[in-house]
């Protein structure tokens, strides 16, 4: 299986048979059969609603059938895919989008036009419900669901197709699948609908073809996003996949205001609402966001997952412009899959703050000898003195840059390699030019370029908030990411010092890219130094996640009993106070995100912080670091 296939381990694919549809020569009076090709699906952008309202009753008639989708270009490759439509129109991916205000009644009937699979939709019921009831639907069968809309918030449906087995990692399907939104009485603010579908499929011993899109797109056939500078922008996010998706947003902080599933959602009073910048989606999850670009210009929103965003894996055929896309200033080249492209305009009149003596700092991408199990070894090294560092000195993960809020820093990156980089400084507010997406940061008339071997670039830092960050490459992801090029960033408060007696990053990597890749944590696999604590000290223990794909599982423990431990941030936001609690000493982190937790230790002893670093989960292999309470 490819690394994409590993990286959906988690998946519980379904097996669409992939007949034709075979129709009879009724017209002609023939006697013989005649295959009709299926056909094209339509691209939805879910803006326009399914049905008839009909009074308080919304009439909904839906038809499953084969069809063939374009999920790149208009004329790029076709996957032939079971896709849900409205009777009498094309068939859509995702699925048609259903959405009521809540207290009307709907009723739904579902026709199933596959020759030889059964069908069972999820989804279309009251909402919320604890009851997980599915529609069987035979072949040539309908099926009439008769419910109430429910509570307002974001729901999904979808139709699970053939066989179902959570053995089969060599097929996904999960294009049958589209949102459900109930409004409240008083209708909702305006808002976008966002909803990722995937279809995948093993073709070879080694390969694996995927389809995965927003809203029936895949990069850059993505829809562009408009936006205006201190707008409000209201998004929901709904996964309609099988895989999860820790999605990210680059210059600004989202608020997360709801999360929920097929069959029921939790709106979060106005305390509970917290900021991200990455935010895990699950299979089947929907996510209501909320947020404001803060600075002019372009940005992504995007999954971290680095196989769902490069060329090689979320592409229907990976093989394009002899491999080297990957490396490519185009960023139409370098990036595919689940990305969306949002250009933040300025308000009329609006001018940016100078920058006042900013601090400089002189940052060296370096690639030194081969280490562990990644075929390369690269690093960050950040310039202390008046004299640069070898260049084949290489730290992994990269330096720990220091800054402070609000004091403007300038950042000039020599590249020392012998290809391209970039560098995105993942959570801080900055710039749009400065972000590092090669060849779309910036603006559509002046885009950030790559760092090209042998050349430098300055980046101009923001810190408007305190907390714990990431820089890390955003050009030939997996390589560079599994070969080093990551560390970490902590903003202080003005004033403050970084004292690592009591200050601790943990910072998690990938060691290669092959099927034996192990977890790193700060640069090692197997263990760290001692830590050493007295009774009553309080320290911060600062946790990032930029590996290429799956989570760190993080656990303190005395013997075999769970610490506790209080949280502070996640992303580098404080959290709600009602969130900042003490709470067991365990914590599963996703690729983007950054946790804050503050441990005081109440008694002397020996505790260990550790986490697994193979897929074998707890039953394999461990890094771990011995702490020693006196």
């Amino acid at each position: 299986m490819t690394d994409a296939g590993r990286a959906a381990a988690s998946a519980v694919p379904t097996l669409v048979p992939t007949l034709l549809v075979i129709i009879l020569a009724a017209a002609t009076g023939s006697s013989h059969v005649r295959v009709a090709s299926p056909p094209f699906v339509q691209a939805n952008d879910n803006r326009v609603a399914a049905g008839t309202v009909v009074r308080d009753t919304l009439d909904l008639r839906l038809v499953v059938a084969m069809a063939k989708w374009r999920p790149e270009a208009d004329s790029g490759p076709v996957v032939t895919a079971a896709a849900i439509s409205e009777e009498g129109k094309p068939p859509q991916i995702p699925a048609p989008l259903i959405r009521v205000r809540e207290g009307m009644a709907i009723v739904a009937s579902v026709h199933n036009a596959l020759a030889d699979s059964t069908i069972g939709v999820v989804g279309l019921g009251d909402h919320p419900t604890t009851a997980r009831d599915t529609l069987f639907v035979r072949p040539g069968e309908t099926k009439v669901a008769r419910f109430a809309a429910g509570s307002p918030g974001t729901y999904l449906y979808r139709a699970i197709i053939g066989s179902h087995s959570p053995d089969d990692t060599l097929h996904e399907r999960e294009q049958a699948a589209g949102a459900f939104v109930v409004d409240p009485r008083g209708g909702s603010p305006h808002d976008r609908i966002f909803v990722i579908n995937i279809w995948g499929e093993q073709t070879g011993p080694k390969t694996y073809s995927n389809a995965l899109a927003l809203n029936g797109r895949s990069w850059p056939w993505t829809e562009r996003i408009d936006a205006v500078v201190g707008d409000t922008v209201r998004w929901r996010v709904v996964n309609a996949s099988n895989r999860v998706h820790p999605m990210h947003l680059h210059g600004a902080y989202f608020r997360i205001d709801g999360k929920g599933d097929a069959f029921e959602d939790t709106a979060y009073a106005p305390p509970a609402r917290r900021l991200a910048v990455t935010e895990d989606l699950g299979p089947q999850t929907t996510m209501f966001m909320e947020w404001s670009p803060v600075r002019p210009g372009r940005w992504v929103f995007h999954c971290h997952i680095a196989f769902h965003v490069i060329p090689t894996d979320a592409r229907v055929i990976p093989a394009e412009h002899g491999g080297h896309d990957e490396g490519s200033n185009n960023p139409l080249e370098h990036m595919a899959g689940l990305v969306l492209g949002i250009d933040a305009k300025p308000k009329p009149g609006a001018t940016e703050a100078a920058r006042n003596g900013p601090r400089r700092l002189d940052l060296y991408v370096d690639e030194g000898a081969k280490r562990g199990r990644s075929a390369r070894a690269m690093g960050f090294v950040l310039q202390h003195g008046s004299t640069p560092p070898a260049s084949d000195s290489v730290t992994i993960p990269g330096t720990t840059i220091v800054l402070t809020r609000d004091e403007p820093t300038d950042v000039l990156v020599h590249n020392r390699l012998e290809e391209p980089t970039s560098i995105h400084w993942h959570g801080l507010e900055l710039e749009s030019f400065s972000d590092g997406v090669a060849g779309w940061s910036g603006t559509a008339a002046t885009p950030a370029q790559a760092i090209r071997a042998g050349a430098t670039f300055l980046a101009h830092l923001s810190m408007p908030r305190a907390g714990t960050f990431i820089y890390h490459t955003h050009l030939r992801d997996l390589t560079q990411l599994a070969s080093g090029l990551y560390g970490a960033i902590v903003v202080l408060e003005p004033g403050a010092k970084f004292d690592p007696r009591f200050d601790h990053v943990y910072t998690v990597g990938w060691d290669g890219e092959g099927p034996n890749v192990h977890l790193l944590v700060d640069g090692d696999s197997v263990s760290s130094p001692p830590l050493e604590m007295r009774v009553g000290e309080t320290h911060r223990l600062r946790f990032i996640n930029i590996g290429a794909a799956g989570p760190g599982m993080f656990s303190l423990r005395s013997d075999s009993t769970l610490a506790t431990w209080r949280a502070l941030a996640k992303d580098g936001a404080d959290l709600p106070r009602s969130q900042a609690t003490p709470r067991p000493a365990r914590l599963i982190i996703d690729v983007g995100e950054t946790y804050d937790f503050e441990f005081t230790p109440t008694h002397a002893g020996n505790y260990t912080l550790s986490t697994p670093v193979t897929p074998a989960g707890p039953k394999g292999p461990s890094w771990t670091q011995r702490v020693v309470v006196r």
